[in-house]
């Protein structure tokens, strides 16, 4: 089997030479595969400089996941306004959510919800929403279903259930 081998690889480098050395077309073969073979290691360079470059990126990012991670979470806002907007912006992201009717209002980390809701799994399901997001110390939920007397109103004088 080993003749056999070392004749099929001499036949194999004859015929290359043969072809690579013929007086008519042997030049512009060379050439042709000179260029061909220019072309696949620069894009094989490409294609490894890519991958290179696609795994620095997940590196990186799989270090800021952890990162995040172990710093509990992205950074509290440094004032009320901004902690308000955040809390807006993340508490009441879905469409379903009850946008227009319920007031947002912080003070010293103390976020107050007021307004009305449609059910209380609604006001439930705000109240632990705007209790994730960081920043926030405390929340007094004042939200109301309707038809009831808003919970900061009770007890007042001359206010009647709506």
């Amino acid at each position: 089997m080993s003749k056999l081998m070392t004749f099929a690889a001499g036949a194999g480098i004859g015929a290359a030479a043969a072809y690579f050395l013929d007086n008519e077309s042997g030049n512009r073969r060379r050439k042709i595969a000179a260029d061909k073979a220019g072309r696949f290691t620069r894009e094989g360079a490409g294609g490894v400089t890519g991958a290179a470059q696609s795994v620095g990126a997940q590196a990186k990012g799989v270090a800021a996941k952890a990162q995040h991670a172990a710093t509990g979470g992205d950074s509290a806002p440094d004032d009320d306004n901004t902690l308000k907007a955040k809390v807006e912006s993340e508490v009441f992201r879905d469409a379903d959510a009850p946008k227009g009717s319920v007031d947002v209002s912080v003070a010293n980390g103390i976020v107050e919800l007021r307004g009305q809701v449609a059910d209380a799994s609604q006001s439930e399901a705000i109240e632990l929403k705007t209790r994730m997001v960081s920043g926030v110390r405390d929340v007094r939920n004042m939200l109301h279903l309707p038809g009831e007397t808003p919970p900061n109103m009770v007890g007042t004088p001359g206010v009647q259930p709506s």
